[in-house]
């Protein structure tokens, strides 16, 4: 029997095509007594009937109707309703004031031929910059989320780079902190509406993943520095990256921008829960 008391956080909602050619919703829900999860399901039935801004990743919902499976881990929910909503990211402010900081960043970039690349390339994407998401889950998955992923990966870079690692090359370390991302604009899309983050079905038949993105532009303009950093970032080949931090005797610079990002991952505003308090 359903609990209609019990408020859930939205985790993650998408919909897809059944077999049968019709529309079916998946929805992740986190119980916020336990924070157990809860994974259900929507046929279009239903998924008609709802506005999709219900399933705004962070909304709070109670389930009205619906069954359980044996284990009380899976739901086919028939109606659900809004407890309370999420913001959807960033406001324009924000965003705004993130990437003039990121702009300011460019100067700092004593390489000219790089910086005009880095400086370039943010002002003819600036407004796709400024709302993308830097993931669908795990980290900054909300409007605004790369702009200040990449703002974070700038500021970690700085701290280590003026005050412990003097000798490192900081061009190089705050071009990739820019870039290593950048292809998300393109990897995903996002409604400002519901703030509902989708695949862009278009990207991986172009490029395989915006790692692969970042690393194939830079190396193809000559800043192979960069290009390595970013092929590195993720840290080890089944985590997407395209050169594994597992290898033996790798240049030191390859794990820099690993760590930073790592560290904005982890510790940054790593959802949209996080701007609601």
């Amino acid at each position: 029997m359903l609990d209609l008391a019990q408020t859930y956080e939205v985790v993650i909602f998408s919909i897809g095509d059944t077999k049968a050619g019709t529309k079916m919703g998946k929805l992740q829900l986190k119980n916020l007594s336990d924070d157990s999860l809860l994974n259900c399901i929507l046929w279009e039935e239903a998924l008609n009937r709802l506005d999709s801004k219900i399933f705004r990743t962070g909304n709070h919902v109670k389930i009205l109707g619906g069954s359980y499976n044996e284990k009380y881990n899976n739901c086919l929910v028939s109606s659900i309703e809004l407890v309370k909503e999420a913001k959807i990211g960033l406001d324009d402010e924000e965003r705004e004031m993130l990437f003039s900081k990121i702009v300011e960043y460019t100067n700092e970039i004593t390489d000219e031929e790089l910086k005009k690349y880095v400086t370039e390339l943010l002002f003819e994407h600036e407004e796709a910059f400024k709302i993308a998401p830097a993931a669908r889950l795990m980290h900054h998955n909300y409007l605004g989320g790369l702009v200040e992923h990449t703002f974070e990966c700038l500021e970690i870079a700085k701290c280590l780079l003026q005050n412990i690692y003097k000798k490192i090359d900081a061009s190089s370390v705050y071009a990739a902190c820019i870039l290593h991302d950048f292809g998300k604009i393109f990897e995903y899309k996002i409604d400002k509406e519901s703030g509902l983050i989708e695949y862009d079905e278009k990207f991986p038949k172009e490029w395989i993943t915006h790692s692969q993105w970042g690393f194939s532009n830079c190396m193809t303009h000559g800043f192979k520095n960069v290009a390595r950093m970013i092929a590195a970032h993720h840290g080890r080949a089944e985590w997407g990256a395209i050169i594994d931090l597992g290898e033996k005797d790798l240049d030191p610079m390859l794990y820099i921008l690993h760590h930073i990002d790592d560290l904005s991952a982890k510790f940054g505003k790593t959802s949209i829960s996080d701007l609601n308090h």
